[in-house]
């Protein structure tokens, strides 16, 4: 375990409270990150003092002081070696517990490392080193359990999820980022403690669930959260998706579907060199969650959705908002949920270019995004038919960027602006500003753009018909 990036940043931080008699411990996932050899650009500290005296000795060293949550006994700062520099959170021993009706951990202050350990998430995460002399404390054998890649509590699983119940959210979240088994312990006490979840507030079930969905591979989390029931308590449509197949399998299981579709989704941000992106995970894993309450049964058998891309939009709307998501994120998923089925019937060739051009206005901003939704909606296992809607999405994008070199596309306006049809029609601002404008966007759309003439002659003409 290299340390050496940490000690020689924080010599003069371990300096001061050495002098002020007190101890000072990297602990949790600064120490977890150093044995797997992980970059990390914050480091976690635990001392014997009280906020206020960690303050005090903080500001001996004349870096910015910030307090995280005095309450909770956290105080930070930044620490800087030549020009690199360090955010630094430094926290009282702590044993929180959470009452039985609570969103909010009881803080009690200890005053021996092991009894902080003890009460922290996972073995993993309750090891620490003594700065003074780099002795490593590790007394739940959480180095162990990393070489052996699975995950276990310092305590039983039920003290520890009654503590803090996200810990359950946070088991997934660490299986899918590291690989790590939870033992049996884990997942018999996540699915008898479902509805501890209760007390957790919104807010911080949707940082932890953004957490899990912006790892490298998410599946197996969620996999998890739905197996042990966990999802039905903030996100219900999960487990509905696992609709029964029929003997003669007329649709596919709609869950397995999606869980393919955010591997694929996760797999074109790579290859397209996007960074992990949140709007893109929520719609691929929420694209078809409208399907169970649009399953029909049809003649011969046949089973449809008719809609579900409608009704799944104002579902995951009102999931979403529930969850607390900012406004912004909330619209983008719905937006592309609504979306995710006009590129069917393109690889008919029925698409003019009128087409492409309202596929191109109707997603907007959104438009790389609904490329990588509908790419990744291709889970068939026929290669001839996954062959031609992938030929057939290229031939799509292909058009796009063609009519778009010709006709900037993503910005799409009437060939006329507002003042030149008050001027024209000689008219001032009202309603039938708005009409025309409105005419004019989709003739624009119809033929792509023409000059101000024949645009004149075309309001003309509409307005005329008007009268």
């Amino acid at each position: 375990m290299d340390l050496s990036f940490a000690r020689a940043v924080t010599e003069p931080l371990v300096h001061a409270f050495t002098q002020a008699g007190h101890s000072l411990y990297l602990v949790g996932g600064s120490v977890r990150d150093a044995i797997l050899g992980i970059d990390s650009e914050d480091l976690d500290f635990t001392t014997s003092a009280r906020p206020d005296e960690i303050e005090s000795i903080l500001s001996r060293l004349g870096g910015p002081i910030w307090d995280m949550g005095r309450d909770f006994g956290t105080i930070g700062t930044i620490l800087r070696d030549q020009n690199e520099q360090w955010r630094i959170e430094i926290t009282t021993f702590r044993a929180d517990a959470y009452l039985e009706d609570s969103r909010k951990p009881v803080v009690k202050f200890g005053d021996r490392i092991e009894d902080d350990l003890i009460r922290r998430d996972f073995t993993i995460n309750a090891m620490a080193v003594d700065m003074t002399d780099g002795s490593l404390v590790d007394p739940y054998r959480g180095q162990v359990d990393l070489l052996e890649e699975v995950l276990r509590t310092p305590s039983t699983p039920e003290i520890s999820f009654t503590d803090d119940p996200l810990r359950m959210m946070r088991a997934a979240r660490f299986a899918a980022r590291f690989g790590f088994r939870p033992v049996p312990e884990i997942i018999a006490a996540m699915m008898a403690m479902t509805d501890r979840l209760a007390i957790v507030s919104r807010e911080r079930i949707r940082d932890e669930l953004s957490k899990l969905l912006l790892t490298d591979t998410p599946r197996v989390g969620i996999d998890i959260l739905v197996r042990t029931g966990l999802a039905d308590q903030f996100l219900p449509e999960l487990s509905a998706m696992k609709l029964e197949v029929d003997e003669h399998h007329h649709h596919k299981d709609v869950y397995e579907h999606s869980l393919t579709v955010l591997d694929q989704a996760i797999a074109l941000e790579k290859q397209r060199n996007h960074s992990p992106d949140i709007v893109n995970r929520l719609a691929a894993l929420l694209h078809d969650i409208g399907k169970p309450k649009t399953k029909r049964l049809e003649p011969g058998g046949k089973v449809s959705f008719y809609h579900h891309d409608v009704v799944g939009a104002k579902m995951a709307r009102t999931r979403l908002a529930e969850l607390k998501y900012p406004k912004e994120v909330i619209e983008s998923v719905s937006e592309l949920i609504g979306l995710h089925l006009r590129f069917h019937g393109y690889g008919e060739g029925q698409w003019t270019d009128s087409a492409v051009r309202r596929y191109v206005r109707d997603a907007g901003q959104e438009l790389e995004r609904l490329h990588i939704l509908t790419r990744s909606d291709c889970t068939t296992r026929i290669r001839a038919k996954a062959d031609r809607l992938r030929r057939a999405y290229e031939e799509l994008e292909w058009r796009i960027d063609e009519l778009a070199a010709q006709e900037e596309l993503d910005a799409i306006r009437p060939d006329l602006d507002g003042n030149q049809i008050m001027e024209i029609l000689d008219i001032g601002p009202g309603r039938e500003v708005g009409l025309a404008y409105s005419y004019l966007l989709e003739r624009r759309l119809d033929r792509g753009p023409v000059s101000v003439e024949e645009a004149t002659a075309e309001l003309r003409t509409w307005w005329e018909a008007q009268q």
